[in-house]
């Protein structure tokens, strides 16, 4: 009996040697058109699907493998006498590997292109095929991935594709074809305005990591983290690092100018303004320079040779920036395990955040909130001047990306004292001021920020006594009034916002 193998895909990487290969083992291979043609240009003896069929492409190649006799090949039961009397009767032979991978939609959906070019490049023949071979494991082989052909044909050189093989080549497939499923049905509601009525997410693996948040935990990352982070030397990344990761960047791209932020837990403990990326380092680490060891820093220019030779001074798990110099890279590298990250774009693009819930997932529009001074409300005697608000404005943004309860302390472009993730307002106040006082900081005329409003007085007054000057909080309590008397009696400056920033 023949031996069939049916190739048609869009990725020909790989192919011909794949071909080759097959045909040296015994097996006459099927092909589509453009797969066709590229196998008879290197010599590789091929039958066209269309000759094999007796039927042509039609509708400019939209149909050539959607046929009784291809999928009948590939479905039929080799054990299966009904199967076997019906096969003979239509001229149906059994085809063995199926190999296949789909028109580039996943591509072409992120380019700038007419919505009927991108509709144009889903595959419809593919998957089905992809489809039919994996549901007949028991009997087909089905690759769909260039990555797979080395070790099949290492396989098949020894005799036969195991059955444990072909499982995981089923398994691989279905995953390959629910991915590109996913795409399309995503993408489909979105173009035509659709709501969506049920949440699908498929990202493929990128790695495995070492652990999760502790030892005894099992994790792994997904998708294309790669698409905003490049690791250009160090140590292996690990879950918290790209948690801790994550926020630092989210803060320092939020800064509009010279910027260094540092994040230990999530939470920032150092962000500071700077006349230069060095500056803007030194200010960032005397925030807290006892939490920022070993933490995660972040800029958002690029790091020169100085600001290089000063990181070196600490140890520290992360260093990112959108790029580093030569020189500042040469030194940086020394530090044998410390990771250097390059941000390869801003992450404000994804624009939703999802969670686990037992039985689902709990999902909510990313907090992309930014403050406008033309839509806030000064609500004191006390008015803002220009040097108060700039304080108040990073003060404002480093409070929005702190734990809830937060209240921020800031004063000359620089972060003073955070005070995160109290179950009392009152209690992350306090905790800002020892923070402060900690590493000697002067609180007297510093501003404050505060990620949700102050249910009572007891807040605002605990930051008077300790010379803040100005204060920014959504507003909106039932004690408002309550609260901004206080903020006079203290000559405190208020001002609302009307944007709640909590963070849990």
């Amino acid at each position: 009996m023949k031996k069939l193998a049916l190739i048609s895909v869009s990725d020909k990487s790989g192919i011909t040697e794949f071909a080759r290969d097959l045909s040296s083992l015994g097996y006459e291979i099927l092909a589509t058109g453009n797969t066709a043609k590229l196998l008879t240009q290197n010599d590789i003896k091929c039958t066209e699907i269309s000759d094999f069929t007796d039927f042509p492409e039609i509708f400019s190649g939209r149909v050539k493998t959607l046929q009784p006799r291809i999928f009948g090949g590939i479905l039929m039961r080799r054990d299966n006498e009904s199967d076997i009397s019906e096969a003979e009767k239509n001229n149906v032979v059994p085809i063995d590997i199926v190999c296949v991978n789909l028109y580039p939609f996943p591509k072409v959906v992120e380019e700038d292109l007419p919505l009927d070019v991108k509709i144009e490049n889903i595959d419809i023949g593919g998957p089905s095929l992809i489809r039919a071979a994996s549901k007949n494991y028991k009997y087909v082989s089905v690759l769909t991935d260039p990555g797979q052909y080395s070790g099949f044909i290492e396989e098949l050189k020894k005799g036969e594709i195991s059955l444990p093989t072909r499982q995981s080549l089923a398994a691989a497939a279905f995953s390959y074809t629910s991915f590109y499923d996913t795409l399309i049905a995503n993408f489909l509601e979105k173009a035509f305005g659709l709501a969506k009525t049920s949440m699908r997410l498929n990202f493929p693996l990128s790695q495995s990591l070492r652990y999760g948040e502790n030892p005894h935990q099992a994790a792994a990352l997904y998708g294309s983290f790669n698409k905003y982070f490049e690791i250009v030397h160090g140590k292996e990344i690990s879950y918290n690092n790209i948690i801790d990761l994550i926020a630092a960047v989210e803060l320092v791209q939020e800064i509009k100018s010279t910027a260094c932020v540092i994040v230990k837990h999530t939470n920032p403990c150092g962000a500071a303004m700077g006349s230069s990326v060095l500056d803007a380092y030194q200010r960032a680490l005397s925030s807290d320079p006892v939490s920022a060891y070993g933490g995660i820093v972040a800029f958002n220019e690029e790091v020169d040779k100085e600001t290089a030779l000063k990181l070196n001074e600490i140890f520290l798990e992360i260093v990112c920036a959108p790029s580093f110099s030569e020189e500042a890279m040469e030194i940086l590298l020394k530090k044998k395990n410390r990771r250097l990250v390059k941000v390869l774009g801003s992450l404000s693009d994804e624009s939703v955040l999802y969670k686990s819930v037992p039985g689902g997932l709990i999902s909510q529009a990313k907090d992309n909130s930014r403050l406008d001074k033309s839509q806030t409300k000064t609500v004191t005697k006390k008015q803002v001047n220009e040097d108060l608000w700039k304080d108040l404005e990073l003060a404002w943004v480093v409070c929005k990306h702190t734990k809830s309860n937060a209240i921020v302390y800031a004063k000359d472009r620089k972060i003073i004292g955070v005070g995160a993730g109290q179950m009392s307002r009152v209690d992350s106040a306090r905790i800002a001021v020892l923070k402060a006082k900690e590493h000697g900081h002067d609180l007297e005329n510093a501003v404050a920020a505060s990620d949700a409003f102050f249910p009572f007085a007891d807040g605002v007054i605990e930051m008077a006594s300790n010379g803040i000057q100005a204060v920014i909080q959504p507003g909106g309590s039932v004690r408002d009034d309550e609260v901004i008397k206080a903020a006079d009696e203290n000559n405190l400056a208020m001002v609302f916002t009307g944007i709640r920033n909590f963070k849990h």
